[in-house]
């Protein structure tokens, strides 16, 4: 039975510590890993919400990362892909030792999110007793297993992706034609149209990820 776990962890144990410090209002959001080998890993991020010609300077000199470079740019987000040399054996750990996924991740100002998705208890104890021998500082908000259809947890989706896929349900917006319009939700939530974009994607991937496959993929 799979298990999920949410928690943050500071952003000097994790990434781009520096960058988001220098970059208060920037949201990042990791979009997928891809880990080569024990030794390396490379993320892919979206960011959003803040002045991207000052992330680009902060992250081209801080030490957590290198070889940044912007894979695709629209409105109000870039993606962009980068080499993890500091601060990564706890995502190397979960993904090269115990094969667990993750789910979700964001970042912003001092802190990390994150959502990971284990196999099984055994996995979330191993992870555990790394936390606790690398001493990282790490606040559980909750862990669960996605078992039960009426659960606010079902599937995977954060909190805030449920709210958003269920006010865009009641408001109209899968509606044809649509009742309410992207640029109406994304007021309604107080963000810009891309974070809300970001926040469908993310919920429809976790919906998909957790109802209608058995395990994930090996190479992300």
């Amino acid at each position: 039975m799979s298990i999920i776990a949410e928690f943050t962890v500071p952003a000097d144990q994790f990434a781009l510590s520096e960058t988001l410090s220098k970059v208060p209002d920037m949201i990042v959001e990791i979009e997928r890993v891809v880990a080569h080998g024990p030794e390396q890993i490379m993320p892919y991020f979206w960011t959003t919400e803040g002045d991207y010609d000052q992330f680009e300077t902060a992250a081209a000199e801080d030490p957590s990362i290198e070889h940044l470079e912007k894979i695709d740019e629209v409105e109000n987000a870039a993606l962009y892909r980068a080499n993890w040399v500091q601060n990564a054996g706890l995502v190397i750990y979960a993904y090269t030792e115990i094969d667990a996924r993750l789910l979700e991740a964001t970042g912003q100002n001092d802190q990390w999110t994150l959502q990971l998705r284990f196999d099984d208890q055994e996995g979330v104890d191993q992870f555990r007793d790394y936390i606790k021998q690398n001493e990282f500082n790490i606040d559980l908000h909750r862990i669960y297993a996605p078992t039960h259809p009426a659960s606010e947890a079902h599937h995977g989706l954060t909190k805030t992706q449920r709210e958003t896929l269920i006010t865009g349900l009641r408001s109209g917006y899968y509606e044809i034609p649509r009742e309410m319009t992207p640029k109406e939700l994304a007021e309604k939530f107080g963000i810009s149209q891309q974070a809300l974009s970001m926040r469908f994607r993310r919920g429809h991937r976790a919906l998909v990820e957790n109802a209608f496959t058995v395990s994930p993929p090996k190479d992300e």
